[in-house]
């Protein structure tokens, strides 16, 4: 009697027309910028969008090993022979990177971002010009804002407790969350967008209205990170799985000091790369 081989099937990985994420605040203590990168490196796209927010202050004399490593490796993404469309996002934090961020890591900064995906109009903006006292105080949100909630990651413990309880405090003590959603969807439904797609606030959320979806990325900051997705299946919030050996705020970690940037960038194997963009 004939036995019967049975194939396995090959799935084919899947390919996301574009991932988003942003709040990684490179510079910061609580950054989980390691992470970060092992999302960018694990996922397909043909798209990627860093909405805003990915550095902490203009002060690159913050950064740290892991996050000149992520930066070595959106400059190598950026490479058109990786048929990845890299888009920066101009975050509240990021503002006036413009110039740098084009000549470091090769990619072109937006104040916001369109496209067209299944026949829908995407944006992505990253949500503070709905915060109406970002706009109003400038200096002081950047002294209290920037300047002092660096430095009480400093001042508080391994697992920065205390300071990622104000920051989730802040949010909704000032319903960030909710003027960020309404105005986001106010401003979609003025430009006849489907979609729109915010960070700002460092927490995930999706909210539909009147035929317009809103998502909030989440952030990089957070003991549970978060990223977005958009694909065939639709738009996906994901948290991201701790695994070990997995970076938490408060460890030592080595310095590694900018001029060594050019160099690390070419360490990353193409290896690394295998199909991102197909």
């Amino acid at each position: 009697m004939a036995t019967e081989v049975i194939t396995p099937k090959i799935v084919a990985p899947k390919i996301y027309d574009t991932l988003i994420l942003s709040d990684l605040h490179l510079g910061a203590d609580m950054s989980r910028a390691r992470e970060a990168l092992r999302v960018l490196r694990e996922n397909q796209y043909r798209r990627l969008i860093l909405l805003g927010d990915i550095f902490a202050d203009l002060n690159f004399g913050r950064l740290k090993k892991e996050h000149w490593k992520f930066l070595g490796f959106i400059r190598k993404l950026s490479n058109p022979k990786r048929n990845v469309e890299v888009v920066w996002v101009e975050g509240n934090h990021d503002h006036g990177l413009a110039p740098i961020m084009s000549h470091l890591v090769g990619v072109r900064v937006y104040q916001e971002y369109q496209w067209h995906y299944q026949g829908l109009r995407h944006t992505a903006v990253h949500g503070h010009q709905f915060d109406g006292f970002v706009v109003s105080n400038v200096h002081v949100s950047y002294l209290f804002g920037t300047l002092l909630y660096l430095q009480l990651q400093k001042w508080d413990s391994k697992n920065k407790t205390v300071t990622r309880f104000l920051d989730r405090l802040g949010t909704r003590w000032q319903r960030l969350s909710t003027k960020v959603a309404d105005g986001a969807l106010a401003h979609a439904r003025r430009h006849q967008v489907a979609r729109v797609f915010c960070g700002h606030t460092h927490a995930a959320m999706h909210k539909h209205e009147r035929g317009i979806d809103y998502f909030n990325c989440g952030a990089w900051v957070d003991a549970l990170p978060t990223y977005i997705t958009v694909g065939e299946e639709g738009v996906q919030i994901h948290e991201y799985i701790e695994r070990s050996g997995d970076f938490h705020p408060g460890e030592e970690r080595n310095d590694f000091e900018p001029a060594d940037f050019a160099g690390e960038a070419e360490l990353l194997e193409d290896s690394e790369y295998e199909g991102v963009g197909r």
